[in-house]
């Protein structure tokens, strides 16, 4: 980052609390992370699902092609918690409303590489949400081991 003059904190005191913010690892994706393995699923942490997208999902299951983003509720506006800044708050509107709009366009991109979302707000219960991961990377390996099955009769049967 520049120097202080060109900072967008609005005090040394802010820059420095927000330098010391982590990009991964927090307590919710850690809470998270150990429900989905406690429930038996295996995954890959801070992955790029999309080899040519900038975008990081917090579990991967690249077989089935899930991935799962926590949202913290601050960052991407959750509508139950988001809190208005109060000191610099257009930039913090901005920065907050550019940031759903870059989860759609991820949603939107990964959907249409064939893949599932799954996105947990920090404030969930993590166990309820692993729960819900579950589901959806069981179903999916379910429709892929029945799509599987499927392409084998196709190929023993053209075989006779």
């Amino acid at each position: 980052m520049g120097s202080k003059a060109d900072s967008w904190a609005s005090s040394e005191a802010v820059r420095a609390s927000m330098r010391s913010n982590k990009g991964r690892d927090t307590k919710p994706e850690l809470a998270l992370r150990r429900a989905a393995h406690a429930l038996g699923l295996r995954y890959r942490v801070a992955v790029r699902p999309l080899a040519g997208v900038r975008r990081t999902a917090d579990l991967v299951f690249s077989r089935v092609r899930v991935a799962v983003f926590l949202d913290g509720c601050f960052w991407h506006g959750c509508p139950e918690h988001h809190s208005v800044a109060k000191t610099n708050a257009a930039y913090w509107a901005e920065k907050v409303r550019r940031n759903r709009e870059r989860d759609a366009e991820t949603d939107h991109a990964l959907g249409e590489a064939g893949w599932t979302v799954i996105r947990v707000w920090e404030h969930e219960d993590p166990v309820e949400a692993a729960h819900r991961v579950e589901e959806v990377v069981r179903a999916a390996r379910a429709s892929r081991a029945t799509d599987t099955l499927d392409a084998r009769s196709v190929t023993v049967g053209e075989l006779q």
